[in-house]
């Protein structure tokens, strides 16, 4: 085996691992300030989120929903006959703007001045990465990690079954059923978007309800509404409870025995550290392989820093960018800057959608605060000529000593947009009399943030 040649090229201030939304950020304002920046990408630019996560899976959640609107646009005197579905045209249009926005990073990068490595790095020393298709080594001042994660496998009997959030868009065909193994976001995600587009879906997991963290109210409702578009759910399944036969799940359930071809495991995911070089240079990880920095995404290497989900900290996209940013700040400003993690606002793509910000009702508890829990839950006036059963449902909690609101949770069709404003309110700090103080836009859904004037109860 020859040895790695030593790259001609001057050294670069920053060599950044991964091109995601952390890595092209860091990279692109770091290359903007003069810095001479390297960016290293063995998939493609955009990262998870906009690969094969958060970007893909909104477009499909849109082609999901357009069954029930047909349906709603009827009893608005729309005469609509005769419609179809093809898998077809939206896995390949989804590919079509997955490659554009590939393009539009990489454009980003190049107008930056970063120079793009499209191969494998890893980490050769405290201060050089090898690239393991071209067999070079590269020096750098500072080198930022920034890989991401990836989806944890199901074994069955020592065997991975199913697809994961990886691959499930790119189906040759739809099944007419499919089990999905998890609760978190991925997994209710996908439950809705399947069922919406007609498929038989039935999700499994190990604890007694989805969304595990988020507030109770949050949970029973939309599990009611999982219940109204036929989701199976069936809680308490582990993995012993899991056969695998020629590819074929199987499970017994209430005296029920289940089979399914096509499985989709949505047990969430791991940082992607491995082979990486980390031991080899002595950055230190946890026991769930995520790397171990500080407050200000230092790792245990002086010179080599961690941003995103490669960390575990808060795995969103938008904190990833903002680690990032403070990171810059760090490192090109000498300016120390650690991320905030409170009162991250946040939406489950589901439909109906969940907007979440602020404490939960069990947080507020377990923190000892008493508080006033206030409610609205209601029919969306898009259903009133319509048989359709769902509901929107708002829920605030007002510390009572100071007034100032805790928390909002919201599910509503729009609700991964109400809450982006809500979370400004929140951070702010703002009491229940200054959202009372507002005037009301009507009809809209989001006007009962400003009226709900009666707590439905106290804790």
């Amino acid at each position: 085996m020859s040895n790695p040649k030593q790259n001609q090229q001057q050294d670069y201030d920053f060599f950044v691992i991964g091109a995601g939304s952390a890595g092209v950020r860091f990279a692109r304002m770091a290359a903007m300030m003069g810095k001479k920046v390297a960016i290293a990408e063995q998939y493609r630019s955009g990262g998870t989120c906009v690969i094969r996560g958060c970007v893909p899976k909104k477009l499909y959640a849109y082609a999901s929903r357009f069954a029930s609107d047909f349906d709603v646009a009827k009893t608005f005197g729309w005469n609509i006959q005769h419609t179809a579905f093809d898998w077809n045209i939206l896995r390949d249009n989804k590919d079509k703007e997955i490659t554009r926005l590939e393009g539009v990073y990489n454009n980003l990068l190049k107008n930056a001045g970063v120079e793009i490595f499209h191969e494998r790095a890893v980490l050769n020393s405290p201060t050089s990465i090898l690239l393991t298709d071209s067999d070079v080594i590269i020096n750098a001042n500072h080198i930022i990690i920034a890989v991401g994660g990836t989806p944890r496998p199901l074994m069955i009997g020592g065997v991975s079954a199913g697809m994961t959030s990886d691959d499930i868009f790119d189906m040759e065909s739809l099944p007419k059923k499919i089990f999905i193994y998890g609760s978190g976001y991925i997994a209710v995600e996908f439950a809705c978007i399947f069922a919406g587009l007609g498929i038989d879906v039935t999700l499994g997991f190990r604890g007694h309800g989805i969304l595990t963290g988020f507030d109770g109210d949050i949970q029973t409702h939309i599990t009611t509404e999982f219940l109204d578009k036929n989701i199976h759910l069936v809680p308490d399944l582990t993995h012993d409870k899991l056969s695998l036969n020629n590819g074929i799940l199987h499970f017994n359930h209430q005296d029920k025995d289940y089979y399914f071809e096509h499985i989709l495991n949505a047990t969430g995911r791991s940082p992607n550290t491995k082979n990486l070089g980390l031991d080899k240079i002595g950055v230190q990880i946890d026991k769930n392989g995520a790397v171990i920095v500080d407050k200000f995404s230092k790792t245990t290497i002086d010179t080599v820093h961690a941003v995103g989900d490669v960390t575990n900290r808060m795995n969103l996209t938008p904190v990833a960018i903002k680690e990032s940013m403070c990171l810059l700040q760090t490192l090109c400003h000498d300016n120390p800057t650690s991320p905030d993690y409170e009162n991250i606002p946040t939406a489950v793509f589901t439909t109906p959608e969940i907007g979440t910000v602020g404490l939960t009702e069990q947080q507020a508890k377990a923190a000892s605060y008493s508080c006033d829990i206030y409610e609205s839950r209601f029919r969306p006036m898009k259903y009133s000529f319509s048989d359709k059963t769902t509901k929107t449902y708002f829920k605030m909690i007002v510390d009572k000593k100071t007034q100032i609101v805790l928390g909002v949770h919201i599910i509503d069709n729009m609700a991964g947009e109400l809450i982006q404003l809500v979370g400004i309110a929140i951070k702010a700090g703002l009491t229940k009399q200054q959202f009372d103080s507002v005037m009301a836009v009507h009809p809209t859904a989001s006007e009962e943030l400003v009226t709900m004037r009666t707590p439905t109860r106290q804790i």
